[in-house]
């Protein structure tokens, strides 16, 4: 009987290195990200900041793009996965264009796009880590989704992620839920502000430097980077 206890690391050592490997932890991460209706159509805000671990490592990493003319998808979780989800949504309008049909894909084709991808994933169990807001307006009116890494999809008027949905989630609720057609879009932008302030004082993960996202009749308009007043005394 052999007692090796070195050799039989060792065997088992040599037959996980052949084992495929998926993601199981994250490295560079984005923190919360909001998404809401309001009177003329959706607004989404995200920071500018991918933490490495805890490492406040890339500051300005712009986590809002847009897909077509009035779609923008909003992402927190895993970057590299964020960047490969853009990357597909990317190739899929390149087709789209080239195909040339008069179909237009518009935010409830690409929320159940998504959807299905990151189902697909997590049945292989090589799931892409992020939760998505994909945020545009059709039909005469603003489309707000989501979907995460499991598969998890649905529709809100007031969308959350990650510890937002502590943070900033009731702050939506209060200042939206029920009055989506009263909102303008200036108390819109004070909604986004005070959701983010909230989020850079609360959460370690997250920046004083984000981009907000309309989409409206008109199309999308991507803000650049800015920040707001914070106050850490009296």
């Amino acid at each position: 009987m052999n007692f090796d206890n070195n050799n039989n690391n060792n065997n088992f050592y040599e037959s996980v290195g052949n084992v495929t490997k998926q993601t199981t932890r994250p490295i560079v991460t984005g923190t919360s990200i909001i998404g809401f209706k309001y009177r003329d159509g959706i607004m989404i805000a995200a920071d500018n900041l991918a933490s490495y671990g805890s490492l406040a490592r890339f500051k300005s990493v712009e986590r809002i793009f847009p897909v077509g003319e009035f779609t923008c998808i909003a992402g927190s979780g895993d970057l590299s996965d964020f960047q490969y989800i853009k990357h597909l949504l990317e190739s899929l309008m390149i087709k789209e264009n080239y195909i040339d049909d008069g179909h237009v894909l518009t935010a409830p084709h690409i929320h159940e796009y998504l959807t299905q991808i990151l189902y697909g994933r997590r049945s292989k169990l090589n799931p892409l880590w992020n939760s998505l807001i994909i945020g545009g307006f059709h039909d005469g009116e603003g489309y707000l989704g989501y979907a995460d890494l499991l598969g998890t999809a649905h529709k809100s008027s007031t969308i959350a992620t990650g510890l937002g949905t502590q943070l900033m989630h009731p702050l939506l609720r209060k200042s939206v839920e029920g009055r989506e057609n009263e909102v303008t879009e200036e108390e819109a932008i004070e909604i986004v502000n005070d959701c983010m302030r909230v989020s850079y004082y609360r959460d370690a993960r997250s920046l004083n430097k984000f981009q907000r996202a309309k989409i409206t009749a008109k199309g999308f308009e991507i803000t650049e980077p800015y920040s707001v007043d914070v106050v850490w005394h009296e």
